[in-house]
């Protein structure tokens, strides 16, 4: 490899990247990254760890609102938006630095600028330099999709959201997916004004459907407006700074920001792939096979840029995968079946496999056991909010094919269930491990 200046050059430091770099660094390959952003990429700096603080933070008004029932008297209470953004961006930079740390303590130089590639073997950075590897590794992630429509300049997307100068009195939101539903419970619980504009009548499309319908329930009852069938045509600005957003009814829609949660891209434009022989497919994603390569042998991708399964978790997978496979010499591939997933609505809900549509398709008979419940924290609060799970078991053999749920704390009860479901363990299995009472998780050795 002395032929090259690196053996191995990342382009783009998000968490498949830095993942990436430091296994191949420990297996002792010389390596470059370079990151036009900030290191830490989507996840890290603008996406899911600070979107579940700010999560947090208005969780937080929901509990003050029933303070009383517990005892509490809170007298003068108010909320300072800057203080929960300074706050959370505050610890990205705090993060980001964690990751760079992490980077340097494997030799691996990082070039903060942007990188194109050239050829099979080489990038050509922003500032002009030349770099020649043996391999290339594509890890830029995705990004936010913003269709063409008038005033189409005057709205945000999750990139924005974070950096808000004020908290918005009125928020349009166009998308129903999680990161639309996402941000609607954290501006709701918040004391916003939230419309959610969708161009169809569903939400969260390949979700279990009855988890999804408890939700849609839940959040039109906390205040949350749902337009469906609907997508905006227009955003004009007014003179004193608000909206108008069009959707296509006789009167336009009043907003203080409009916020687009559409879908994201694979953030390949301009990335120079055609230099190396490389075609991207209809979102723009790079085509690879199960070893992480794509068409030309000297270069890999991973992460959301493939457009496979579009979690930080298995953008981290796919990064060691390449990593073992390339440097390890140990060939490894990921496994895609039984990944567990959340939405960190409010309340939030998980899955893990197949849903009951998804399960009566593939296997035929099936069988469906649930629990409809008030869990016993919602009896402080004057919501009468229900709690829902959900297990689909093969008829026939009695293994769990899939579990959903949707209340308080569902993610974080699900990540353990989920091994279980990962492992094959049936109906029968479940029911003989004895419950741990009280508490919500015990409904999963319950279910009827």
């Amino acid at each position: 490899m002395a032929d090259y200046d690196y053996d191995l050059f990342v382009i783009g430091a998000g968490s498949g990247g830095v993942r990436a770099a430091r296994i191949s660094a420990s297996h002792g390959a010389k390596v470059a990254v370079a990151e036009e952003h900030r290191v830490g990429g989507t996840c890290v700096i603008r996406g899911c760890v600070p979107k579940k603080m700010l999560v947090y933070g208005s969780m937080f008004a929901e509990e003050l609102s029933h303070a009383d029932n517990y005892g509490w008297t809170i007298e003068g209470k108010s909320f300072d938006w800057k203080t929960l953004r300074d706050f959370v961006n505050g610890d990205v930079d705090r993060l980001e630095g964690l990751y760079t740390k992490t980077l340097e303590s494997h030799a691996c130089e990082v070039f903060p600028e942007r990188a194109t590639i050239t050829g099979p073997h080489s990038v050509k950075l922003a500032s002009g330099r030349e770099i020649t590897a043996k391999y290339i590794l594509v890890a830029v992630g995705g990004w936010p999709m913003l269709p063409e429509f008038p005033g189409k300049e005057h709205c945000i997307t999750s990139n924005e959201v974070f950096h808000l100068e004020s908290l918005p009195k009125r928020l349009v939101i166009q998308g129903a997916g999680y990161i639309a539903l996402e941000f609607a419970g954290v501006f709701n619980a918040l004391g916003c004004e939230v419309t959610v504009i969708n161009r169809t009548e569903t939400i969260l499309r390949g979700y279990e459907d009855a988890v999804v319908e408890r939700l849609l329930h839940i959040a039109t009852a906390r205040g949350i407006d749902f337009r469906m069938n609907h997508q905006i045509k227009s955003v004009e600005k007014l003179d004193d700074g608000t909206f108008h957003v069009d959707i296509g009814l006789m009167d336009p829609l009043h907003a203080d920001q409009v916020l687009f949660a559409t879908g994201r891209r694979a953030n390949t434009s301009g990335l120079g792939l055609e230099n190396a022989g490389i075609e991207v497919g209809a979102r723009d994603e790079i085509p690879v096979d199960e070893y992480n390569q794509t068409s030309c042998s000297s270069i890999y991708a991973v992460g959301d840029v493939t457009n496979r399964v579009q979690l930080t978790p298995v953008a981290i997978r796919e990064g060691h995968a390449f990593a073992d496979t390339v440097f390890g010499n140990n060939p490894r591939t990921v496994d895609y079946s039984n990944i567990p997933t959340a939405v960190f609505s409010q309340p939030p809900l998980a899955g893990v496999g197949l849903t009951e549509v998804q399960a009566r398709e593939t296997y035929g008979n099936v069988k469906v056991y649930s629990s409809d419940f008030r869990p016993m924290k919602n009896i402080f609060s004057p919501h009468p909010e229900r709690g829902l799970y959900k297990m689909i078991v093969d008829e026939a053999s009695g293994k769990i094919l899939g579990l959903h749920m949707i209340g308080p704390e569902s993610p974080e009860i699900l990540q353990a269930a989920a091994i279980a479901v990962k492992a094959g363990l049936t109906k029968e299995q479940f029911d003989d491990t004895i419950a741990l009472h009280p508490s919500m998780a015990e409904e999963l050795v319950l279910l009827k």
